[in-house]
């Protein structure tokens, strides 16, 4: 289990690892548990399985950002996790890339504006996300996967109507299907949005 403590150590050996391995510069975003950690935007949640990333970051010609999806991790950010992993007794896949599968539908609009941005080493760049992004990934994923870490943490983050309303919407364009709308609706009345369960 991580906590704030173990993230850090953990991230920074990664990044020296990395600065070892000659690697070009990398960008990880994080979302989830010990991004809401490192962040503080929440205080109940101090303790997490592993570090889930989002996805790599990528800087284009014209300078904007771009977040590409990550199922295997590049070389030799791969290489380098398993080092981690052996030097920290870790389990092998301490970092977890099955939120990536959110860059394949779109994120939210605005969504590499609102990074919490931490350098590990010359050669990584952590960007944490924010709280309206953990927002819309918790209500997706506490539909998608029930009642337990992620209505905790939604509840804890206490959610404006409005902000709950675009990750409602959000969501759905995520899962099209009519069960996860009513599933939706029906989370909502539960965790006290019952008027935006109406809307949508």
């Amino acid at each position: 289990m991580f906590n704030i403590k173990s993230i850090n150590r953990a991230l920074f050996l990664l990044g020296e690892r990395l600065e070892i391995e000659s690697s070009e510069p990398l960008n990880i975003i994080v979302c989830g548990g010990s991004a809401l950690i490192i962040t503080g935007l929440i205080k109940k949640r101090i303790f997490t399985k592993d570090i889930d990333i989002v996805g790599i970051g990528y800087k284009t010609p014209d300078r904007k950002f771009l977040v590409k999806e990550c199922k295997n991790l590049p070389e030799p950010l791969g290489k380098v996790v398993k080092q981690v992993a052996g030097d920290l007794g870790l389990e092998e896949k301490w970092i977890n890339t099955g939120p990536t599968e959110l860059v394949k539908f779109g994120l939210p609009e605005g969504f590499t504006d609102r990074f919490h941005s931490r350098k590990y080493s010359n050669v990584l760049t952590v960007h944490f996300i924010g709280r309206v992004d953990q927002i819309y990934f918790k209500l997706y994923a506490a539909v998608d996967q029930g009642a337990g870490k992620h209505v905790d943490d939604l509840i804890e983050m206490n959610p404006t109507e409005i902000e709950i309303e675009g990750a409602a919407k959000w969501a759905m364009t995520h899962d099209t299907s009519e069960g996860f709308r009513q599933v939706l609706i029906d989370m909502l009345r539960k965790v006290g949005y019952g008027k935006i369960a109406e809307r949508i």
